[in-house]
């Protein structure tokens, strides 16, 4: 054998054996494993060979078993025996490979997928025990927002805008479904509440402001969860919708609502503003120039998120219980139900006719879908609690916030099991 570097091993073959092998006990020595026990048998090192073996191993079953030995250095072979030699060292190559350790933050910045299931427990517990949310008073809804929104500032970055502004076509039907299909399906669900339904005023007004108000953040978690690929397409719809929302938003709502109840255009815009784009604003440029502190504080986001979603979910339906089993509570939820299903379903056969030369129209059809059907409820319900007297303009929003959840991941499993 060649003189080689202390550092490498070399793999060998043994030779097939026709009958087990046996050596002298003067040519052996008994091996010391670092441990004694009973069930283990006595190995012995034999110096011709160059590697341990039982005293009654079968060679010819295991002729095919490659060994690791340790090479020469200057052409003699170094003692197996020895400390660091690698047949009972520690560090040697006789190591049992050690199980992947579950990372915490791995955990953590997975806790998303709990989402659904949360949204569900948080409502059926608000619905049972009201006083478990009721705390979580309407005074926390706009910081809650803003920090949901900080969220996506964080997680946000140029490259993901650049890439879907490669795809004006998708962003433009998508702004539409947002700010024209939704309002007009809104303010017709709005008019038959009151004269079809008779229910009063704030009602539909109500109803109308909730398809006044921006996409929602969740439709870009769904839309991740169903088409990961289309994400990034997604997350750049919500965030126009958002941006432009500062201004959109109170001209719809003095459009549509303007006659009915009074509205605040410059407080909703100030309002807004403080919501929206200042958190989003703010985490981006934490991602931007501070990266460190990005990368230290994004695992937590998740849960927080999950924690601040549930809380978010869970306390309008708490606290507007009462107005939810009166006489025209059924109604309501009826009318929600109803404007939400048109939505989703406008949204995808509208996708369905405009893209249906695209190679990838079914996605782009769930991603629409999904940004018309769900939108930023919570910021309807921080509005009507601020700017609308009559509480009963809250209802249809509170209703919204969780029909709206409810149903979009409903979706989600529905069209994940298609794609298996």
């Amino acid at each position: 054998m060649n003189s080689v570097s202390s550092s490498s091993q070399l793999k060998i073959h043994l030779p097939h054996f026709s009958e087990p092998h046996s050596r002298n006990v003067s040519d052996t020595r008994k091996l010391q494993l670092p441990f004694s026990s009973s069930s283990f048998p006595t190995l012995y090192f034999s110096r011709s060979l160059g590697f341990p073996f039982r005293s009654d191993f079968n060679f010819a079953h295991w002729s095919s078993t490659r060994f690791v030995i340790s090479k020469c250095v200057n052409g003699k072979s170094s003692d197996p025996l020895e400390p660091g030699s690698g047949l009972n060292d520690a560090t040697g190559p006789a190591q049992v490979p050690k199980q992947k350790d579950i990372s915490i933050v791995k955990i953590l910045k997975e806790s998303n997928s709990l989402l659904p299931h949360v949204v569900l427990a948080s409502t059926l517990l608000a619905l049972v025990y009201p006083p478990s949310f009721t705390w979580f008073t309407t005074r926390y809804y706009a910081p809650a927002l803003g920090f949901l929104m900080f969220a996506v500032g964080v997680n946000s970055r140029e490259n993901d805008f650049l890439e879907a502004f490669k795809r004006p076509a998708a962003l433009f039907a998508g702004y539409v479904g947002q700010f024209v299909v939704k309002p007009l399906l809104g303010y017709f669900f709005g008019i038959i509440s009151v004269t079809l339904f008779g229910l009063p005023t704030s009602i539909g007004a109500g109803i109308m402001l909730v398809s006044c108000v921006s996409g929602a953040q969740l439709s870009s978690y769904a839309t991740f969860l169903t088409d990961p690929q289309m994400a990034p397409l997604s997350i750049i719809m919500t965030s126009l919708s958002t941006a432009t929302a500062v201004f959109v938003t109170p001209m719809l709502s003095l459009l549509l609502i303007g006659k009915r109840l009074p509205v605040d255009v410059k407080g909703m815009v100030f309002s807004i503003t403080q919501i929206v784009v200042a958190p989003i604003a703010a985490g981006l440029l934490l991602n931007r120039f501070f990266p460190k502190i990005c990368n230290a504080i994004r695992p937590f986001l998740p849960p927080l998120s999950v924690l601040v979603t549930a809380l978010c979910v869970g306390a309008p339906l708490a606290i507007n219980i009462k107005s939810l089993l009166s006489p025209f509570g059924a109604t309501v939820l009826f009318l929600i139900v109803a404007f939400h299903l048109s939505a989703f379903i406008a949204g995808y056969v509208f996708t369905g006719l405009v893209f249906h030369k695209a190679p990838d129209v079914k996605e782009l059809q769930r991603t629409l879908s999904y940004e018309t059907g769900m939108q930023s409820s919570l910021l309807a319900l921080a509005l009507a609690n601020r700017f609308f007297q009559d509480p009963l303009v809250s209802v249809p929003p509170a209703v919204s916030t969780v029909i709206m959840s409810l149903m979009g991941f409903s979706l989600v499993m529905i069209w994940a099991k298609r794609k298996e």
